[in-house]
């Protein structure tokens, strides 16, 4: 982690090219260390914040007041710092008949904050859950005893997680958890607060505003997808051409324990939708036999999307790796206990993330938890099914290599697609495509449920989802379509976005198939798009040419009437979906 005065260096450097985002920090204390710090983490990762600092203790005044700064801002993101120490102050000002019922108060004014702000703004609302504070008052029967504060403390934070759930633009920046890691001692300088009012150490700054800056990433649609792990005295102790089946160091005694838990969380990041692969220095047949036979392993082949080890190099390898995925080396982490392996792979590839171990194992996944590097901003059903996904996906590359052509192979693998409006099942997925997808993404305009929901309602929009299988399994939905209509002649483009592991397939001309088939069977006699280009969209700048649009004005035109259906190898299954007037 950078110091404060590391950050506050960066100030002083180029940010010229770097996204802009408009931030707005309300606190109720002094912030403007925490404005000096969001700024600097910025430049990290490349985002040049605009921030709006609120005079402090005025959060009331300016959600509440219509012609607040606040709203001639007009930020993207909403920062709320609500501290502990002046909660704790409040609580104390209050009769024992408001204390029991504190928690529930305080959740009614924010409630009230979220409400106002969503009527005024379409921002994103980040607020904080609470350090925490024994005031010890009732020592150890606090939790006992609605009437404590830490009762009520600790059920605030609860709330404020039971309300984002249910508030697709409320995001937690959670400093409860930073102080389980840090200590509340680490967080929290006394001196600073009595003579400036500022609640958080100056060391605590750069945390805060790493946090938020994941959550602002993750929304923007950048985060890990992908963990790459090494095996040998990494996934598990000692080394299995060596030491054998049984040498090795797994289970939950000694040594074993370590490398045991280490493939726990693995495994459950695997099951919120990270891909799992294998990159080792090893002959495949032995590196294979722990996850087979092993009784003390967690992870299983099954749960390993691509499995590579071989005597390559590693760079090589997660190369190999990355073609199989089709997703971002930005996308990548990988963990290797080899200092060695490390740096030749961060210089061959120098947007993976290779954390610097500990060079004690046992301190491996405490180092981990607190990079916080699988960030993410939704979670849907479908993430679990991801490794499945693409182990299909790796085994539709062998079947690859056995044609003379990518005709045959095509032909071969008996694709169907179902498009459909979107609907309620779907929403929450073609949200977070919107969301999450960055290089076949033509416009990169990113969508709330919330927005899904009212593009469905709105008569002068038409949208499409569409959906992959084959003869391997299903991709699931794969490729969504955003419809305006501008006037009785002309549609717009406003989202084309698709996964990346369907490229190659022809599901692009089987998509403009279908929207034009839309646009005829509703008299519409032009198609416009537009390409906006950003840092990871370049594979698609050509698309629009490709299908034979036509450049005008920097839009993109195509004559519905002049139209000739492209051949795919797709059959749609749903062959009356066009049939829907709008």
């Amino acid at each position: 982690m950078d110091s404060f005065n590391q950050l506050k260096k960066n100030l002083k450097k180029d940010f010229t090219g770097f996204k802009k985002i408009k931030v707005a920090l309300l606190s109720d204390s002094a912030s403007q260390l925490l404005n000096i710090a969001l700024k600097g983490y910025g430049y990290n990762c490349q985002f040049d914040y605009d921030i709006y600092e609120a005079d402090y203790d005025q959060i009331d005044l300016q959600i509440f007041d219509p012609s607040s700064e606040l709203y001639s801002f007009n930020p993207d993101y909403i920062f709320i710092n609500r501290s502990t120490e002046k909660m704790l102050m409040n609580f104390y000002k209050k009769e024992r008949v408001d204390q029991v019922g504190y928690a529930d108060q305080q959740m009614l004014h924010t409630r009230k904050y979220l409400d106002t702000i969503a009527t005024r703004l379409r921002s994103k609302v980040i607020i904080n859950t609470y350090p925490e504070i024994n005031d010890n008052v009732f020592g150890n029967f606090a939790s006992k005893t609605i009437a404590s504060f830490v009762y009520q403390l600790r059920k605030i934070n609860l709330l404020l997680m039971e309300q984002s759930q249910n508030t697709k633009d409320l995001f937690i920046c959670d400093l409860a958890s930073l102080q389980s890691q840090l200590g509340y001692n680490f967080i929290f300088d006394p001196k600073l607060y009595v003579n400036a009012d500022m609640v958080y150490s100056i060391d605590f700054q750069p945390y805060i505003a790493k946090n938020i800056t994941d959550i602002i990433q993750s929304i923007s649609g950048i985060f890990k997808k992908c963990l790459i792990l090494d095996l040998d005295n990494t996934t598990w102790g000692g080394i299995i051409g060596d030491d054998g089946l049984e040498g090795i160091q797994l289970g939950h005694l000694g040594l074993g324990k370590i490398f045991t838990d280490l493939q726990l969380w693995a495994k459950q990041l695997k099951q919120r939708g990270i891909i799992l692969a294998i990159c080792s220095k090893n002959t495949e047949e032995i590196a294979k036999e722990p996850f087979i036979s092993h009784p003390d392993m967690v992870l299983r082949l099954d749960d390993i999307a691509v499995f590579v080890a071989n005597w390559e190099t590693k760079v090589d390898n997660i190369r190999h790796i990355q073609s199989i995925l089709n997703i971002g080396f930005d996308s990548m982490v990988f963990l290797d206990d080899n200092p060695f392996e490390r740096e030749i792979v961060k210089s061959g590839i120098p947007d993976i993330t290779v954390p610097d171990l500990p060079e004690d194992p046992a301190e491996y996944l405490v180092y981990l938890r607190g990079l916080n590097l699988f960030e993410t901003a939704s979670f849907t059903e479908e993430d679990e099914l991801r490794t499945k996904q693409y182990r299909e996906e790796a085994q539709r590359n062998v079947l690859l290599q056995s044609f003379d052509n990518e005709h045959e192979f095509l032909l071969n693998l008996n694709m169907l697609s179902d498009v459909k409006p979107f609907d309620d099942f779907n929403t929450p997925r073609v949200a977070q495509l919107t969301q999450r997808s960055n290089q076949f993404n033509l416009r990169t305009i990113r969508y709330t449920e919330a927005d899904i929901k009212q593009i469905r309602k709105d008569p002068d929009y038409a949208t499409l989802s569409l959906s992959l299988e084959d003869r391997f399994g299903d991709h699931g939905l794969v490729g969504l379509i955003i419809l305006k209509k501008e006037d009785n002649k002309t549609l717009f483009i406003d989202s084309w976005i698709m996964s990346c592991r369907v490229l190659k397939r022809g599901m692009e001309n089987f998509t403009l198939n279908s929207i034009v088939e839309l646009a005829e069977f509703n008299n519409f006699e032009t198609i416009k798009a537009e390409y906006i280009p950003t840092k990871k969209n370049g594979i698609v700048k050509d698309h629009y040419q490709n299908l034979g649009f036509k450049e005008v004005d920097g839009l993109w035109i195509l004559n519905v009437s002049e139209y000739k259906k492209i051949a795919t190898f797709i059959t749609n299954k749903n062959a009356s979906w066009a049939s829907t007037k709008f």
